[in-house]
């Protein structure tokens, strides 16, 4: 059972209770540390993002998901994780190593798509992780784009649009939330967001014939999230970047497009937004912008509660429209409800292992290599 507040009823004390769920936050070690207990505690945060450093074995990581479900105060949490294929795998041996999404879009082929989605829903959710930030839905037509490139399913916006909706679906119907990504699009950059701010520079034409069509489609799939990109549009808001503008999530994703999920952020810490923003700034600004849910990926819980104790203060002194924050607790709402009731029964029955790196699975990555 999600406790929940009625809109009508939200004030600032009630958004003080609630804050926490704008934050999906990083941490050190197998186990829950100290730390993320005490931040759990104060701020009932909205989930949690696993890395390397958290992942040993598929029973510890079931455990440790386990753990972390067990600090809820009033609302369960995400346990989200990248694990696209290819070389953006949080999750290796002796779990099912895919090929890059490149070679799955060179295959065209929608029901392989939707097979190997399937399988990666069955070994993620046997460990207790409920969000995928996955499928990758841009649109890679720029050959020197050094940080999308074979994450990237095909140049063609209608291969990403047909192999991305497959996913998606299969993905949730294996009860794991899915995530499109990176809003508005971020295959026809240069640069690489993680170390400086890249700019897409095509005008509003090109944006609706290409990096949206993907998006659009995504939405139509009923796609449980959308993670914006850290790039500059300069058709859409010459200033702020993606992530932080509200041309481009509210009065595009929402407004336009129509998206009533959860928007997600790509991480916070990367340096196209600290290199031009603090980091408290950089959160209330997006929130602003209509996002629900900051990643912040580093272990830092002191700079994590600085983030929610900043957007407290941007309520308390009006920065932030009450009634953008009670329509986004609404979709944090509506999403846990759908995608984390019932934890322990989704769960896979028997050993987790038995679930890890099937025989059958493998050989939907080697059909899918084949096409490399």
């Amino acid at each position: 059972m999600i406790t929940s507040y009625h809109e009508r009823d939200m004030t600032q004390t009630a958004f003080r209770r609630q804050v926490g769920q704008f934050a999906i936050v990083g941490f050190d070690g197998y186990t829950v540390p100290d730390e993320l207990r005490m931040l759990v505690k104060e701020f009932d945060i909205g989930g949690v993002i696993l890395f390397s450093r958290n992942i040993d074995s598929p029973n510890q990581v079931a455990e440790l998901t386990r753990e972390v479900q067990s600090l809820r105060r009033d609302w369960p949490l995400w346990v989200s994780v990248d694990q696209e294929g290819g070389r953006v795998a949080r999750l290796r041996d002796p779990f099912t190593e895919w090929p890059a999404m490149q070679v799955l879009g060179r295959s065209r082929d929608a029901n392989l798509a939707r097979r190997f989605a399937s399988a990666l829903a069955s070994e993620l959710t046997a460990v207790g992780i409920t969000l995928n930030y996955a499928p990758v839905m841009d649109v890679n037509t720029n050959p020197k784009n050094p940080v999308i490139g074979n994450r990237a399913m095909s140049e063609d916006p209608a291969i990403v649009s047909t192999l991305g909706v497959s996913i998606i679906e299969a993905l949730q119907a294996g009860g794991l939330a899915a995530c499109a990504k990176h809003f508005p699009g971020h295959g026809d950059t240069s640069q690489d967001s993680h170390h400086e701010l890249p700019i897409l520079d095509v005008d509003l034409t090109c944006l609706d014939k290409r990096e949206l069509v993907p998006f659009r489609a995504a939405i139509g799939a009923d796609v449980a999230s959308v993670m914006t990109g850290h790039l500059l549009v300069r058709s859409l808001d010459e200033v702020r970047p993606a992530t932080l503008s509200r041309q481009v999530v509210h009065d595009l994703l929402r407004g336009e497009l129509n998206y009533g999920g959860l928007v997600v952020t790509d991480d916070m810490e990367m340096k196209a937004i600290t290199g031009r923003y603090g980091i408290e700034e950089a959160a209330v600004e997006a929130v602003g912008a209509t996002v629900d849910l900051l990643l912040l990926c580093g272990t830092d819980t002191a700079s994590h509660a600085g983030v929610l104790e900043a957007l407290i203060h941007a309520a308390e002194q009006g920065s932030l429209a009450m009634h953008d924050l009670e329509n986004s607790l609404g979709r944090h709402r509506r999403a846990k409800e759908r995608y984390l009731t019932n934890l322990p029964l989704r769960r896979a029955t028997g050993r987790t292992e038995d679930w890890i790196g099937r025989e059958e699975y493998r050989v939907i990555a080697e059909e899918i290599a084949h096409h490399a």
